[in-house]
């Protein structure tokens, strides 16, 4: 081959290879930009995967604060409607005692004269009565009238204890008791042991026990017992006392006319 055919199938080959080249570095230009593209539209989904995930926990936190919110506004609700019933109630019963309280007034001017005559009857029914621990009676009767015009004393305090003694009083008719105190005999007083069965008998009988003494309530005085009633006199202290037991007694009692 010539020079001149070697020179031309070098320069053709050099034009070849510069195409050749040039059509490679031409076609990966787009396949680098769609690669690159793929790649950032990559990215960009992960960022916006992200965002989606952020935003939806974010709204899941908003959501349970919303039902929270929502549960203690109905509890609030609730709770206010019990304050309400219970505001109502507490106003009705203000309207009761203030009914009450003026009504106090009235029952206090009409209850403190009637337990004023109540004390002076129960005074004037001891005096009627049989010396039962006579002393003891009627100084609870001036306790009482104490009570009465003590300013510290409430008015219903006054009344239990007017009440009070009045069941004391009436708890006599059922008892059997007896108590040591002094008896006018002949001018004189001794010591004796009283011995009462309710209303029914009231003894006395010396400390020697050879004497006994029965009230007579129809001429309001002391009579001498017998011989016979002695012994009957003395067990009956004993039951009253509670050192024996209770048995049948042989007591002299007065009969109804």
């Amino acid at each position: 081959m010539s020079n001149n055919n070697i020179r031309k199938s070098l320069v053709a080959s050099a034009l070849f290879g510069a195409f050749a080249l040039a059509s490679t570095s031409v076609a990966a230009d787009p396949l680098a930009e769609l690669h690159k593209a793929g790649q950032q539209n990559i990215r960009a989904a992960v960022q916006s995967q992200e965002k989606i995930n952020n935003i939806f926990d974010q709204s899941q936190e908003l959501l349970a604060e919303y039902r929270q919110l929502v549960e203690q506004t109905e509890n609030l609700k609730v709770y206010n409607d019990h304050v309400a019933k219970l505001v109502a109630d507490q106003n009705a019963s203000l309207a009761s005692f203030d009914k009450q309280i003026g009504t106090i007034e009235g029952t206090k001017q009409g209850i403190v004269p009637l337990m004023y005559r109540m004390v002076d009857t129960l005074e004037a029914f001891i005096k009627a009565d049989m010396p039962i621990d006579l002393a003891n009676r009627l100084a609870r009767i001036d306790r009482l009238r104490a009570v009465l015009g003590n300013s510290a004393v409430n008015t219903s305090e006054m009344y239990r204890l007017v009440i009070e003694a009045y069941q004391i009083e009436k708890d006599l008719g059922t008892a059997l008791v007896t108590y040591t105190d002094k008896l006018a005999v002949d001018g004189s007083e001794i010591t004796v042991n009283y011995v009462y069965v309710g209303r029914v008998a009231l003894l006395a009988q010396s400390l020697d026990e050879k004497q006994a003494w029965m009230f007579n309530k129809t001429t309001g005085q002391w009579e001498a017992l017998g011989q016979e009633y002695l012994e009957s006199t003395k067990f009956a202290i004993r039951v009253a006392g509670k050192q024996a037991a209770p048995e049948l007694l042989k007591l002299p009692v007065l009969a109804a006319e």
